[in-house]
């Protein structure tokens, strides 16, 4: 059992650490760590490798200190981070790596390498210091360990990710925040200073709340789709994700938040569901399900009077073939797509004016179904009628959950 243990220590001189000799018997020879393996080797050989100066890891694993780990509390507490799982990553000398490696090619090993003992100690450090969990899947923070020389610590803090459904009750309130479009962000007489072409937005209005909690860097707003800036969100609302970037402080009471900035933002904004999510749920938010649909609300402004006898003929859209409006062209590829109505009702308000539910797949362009947009969208309400109309109020009723 121990021949391979005389092969590794003939081959470096007797020149190598426990840490590096157990690893490499980890498969050979049983016990709870490297030392204790090590441990077995030089008390059945009668050797000692206390002091041993190793040619393998130039005695890397003394740089895992008392040092070490005042360093890391030094940094935690400079950054005032909260955590409550955590990953360790580390660089070491490749050239360390690289003998690391070569021994176990010259003895077939397959073993633990040098830089996953590294990684694994460190954690269970922290995990001794602090009682926080190392994970490997998803964690709120990475402690990069550089033991290139000196050891230096730095503390990547992930993303929050909040989710929630929101809806809008002001006109002229964007979704996101919009560059000013003579400054293009940086600020100028004509948007004041601010950098923005319209001082609030649904993303401003609860992210700068969680910004000054979370003490975060950033915050980014996913939406699932989006209503244009003259439209009001009502219903159960729309869905959507914030993400934070490098938030300081994690632990939040989103109950009480919610309730807090829903006052503050009464008459504009509400919130609701605000509940913590992972990563992966931005993109599925924005996926268009098969399923997906959008119920709204339209006010029809007809140019000259119709013939009411002619909005029973509304009732028989289904496939609509639309053309990337004109008026999105600038940031939309040109293309055809085909949705379809999924139900349609209509009310009489005066010989002008009609007011039109629609329930349709989402995606679906309702401004351009009225207007026809030159003819981009068809068929369409306008030459259904057989006169110009135009929406002249939309508010969306209900997105479907993706």
């Amino acid at each position: 059992m121990y021949e391979l243990a005389k092969q590794i220590l003939d081959e470096c001189d007797g020149k190598i650490c426990k840490h590096c000799l157990g690893r490499k018997l980890s498969k050979t020879i049983e016990g709870t760590n490297n030392i204790e393996r090590a441990d077995k080797v030089c008390s059945e050989l009668d050797i000692n490798l206390d002091d041993a100066d190793c040619v393998i890891c130039d005695n890397i694993f003394h740089k895992l200190d008392d040092e070490l780990y005042d360093k890391i509390d030094a940094k935690i507490n400079q950054l005032g981070v909260e955590f409550n799982t955590f990953l360790v990553g580390s660089q070491i000398p490749k050239d360390i790596q690289k003998r690391d490696e070569e021994l176990s090619e010259k003895f077939s090993l397959n073993v633990e390498t040098i830089k996953k003992e590294v990684n694994r100690l460190i954690g269970l450090g922290i995990w001794e210091k602090y009682d926080k969990d190392a994970e490997f899947e998803k964690q709120d923070i990475v402690f990069n360990i550089d033991l290139t020389d000196n050891p230096k610590v730095r503390i990547q803090i992930n993303p929050l990710y909040i989710e929630g459904k929101y809806n809008k009750f002001q006109r002229g309130i964007p979704q996101t925040k919009w560059p000013c479009s003579k400054c293009k962000g940086r600020g100028c007489d004509e948007c004041n200073g601010t950098g923005k072409q319209y001082p609030e937005s649904v993303e401003e209005l609860i992210s700068e709340h969680f910004l000054k909690l979370t003490k975060g860097k950033e915050a980014k707003f996913h939406g699932a789709g989006r209503e244009d800036i003259d439209v009001l969100m009502l219903g159960s609302g729309r869905q959507f994700v914030l993400e934070i970037k490098e938030p300081k402080i994690r632990n939040l009471d989103l109950a009480k938040l919610e309730s807090e900035i829903n006052e503050i933002n009464k008459g504009k904004t509400a919130y609701h569901n605000l509940k913590l999510c992972e990563r992966p749920r931005k993109a599925q938010i924005k996926q268009s399900s098969p399923d997906a649909y959008k119920v709204y609300n339209a006010i029809v402004k007809c140019g000259e009077a119709y013939d009411a006898d002619k909005l029973e003929k509304l009732l028989e859209l289904n496939e609509i073939h639309q053309q990337t409006p004109i008026r999105v062209l600038r940031r939309r590829t040109d293309m055809v797509r085909i949705k379809h109505v999924i139900d349609l009702s209509y009310e009489i308000i005066d010989d002008l004016t009609f007011s039109m539910q629609i329930k349709t797949e989402g995606g679906l362009y309702i401004k351009e179904l009225i207007s026809g947009d030159d003819g981009r969208s068809q068929p369409n309400v306008s030459e259904i009628l057989g006169v110009d109309a135009v929406c002249e109020q939309l508010d969306v009723i209900e997105v479907s959950e993706k």
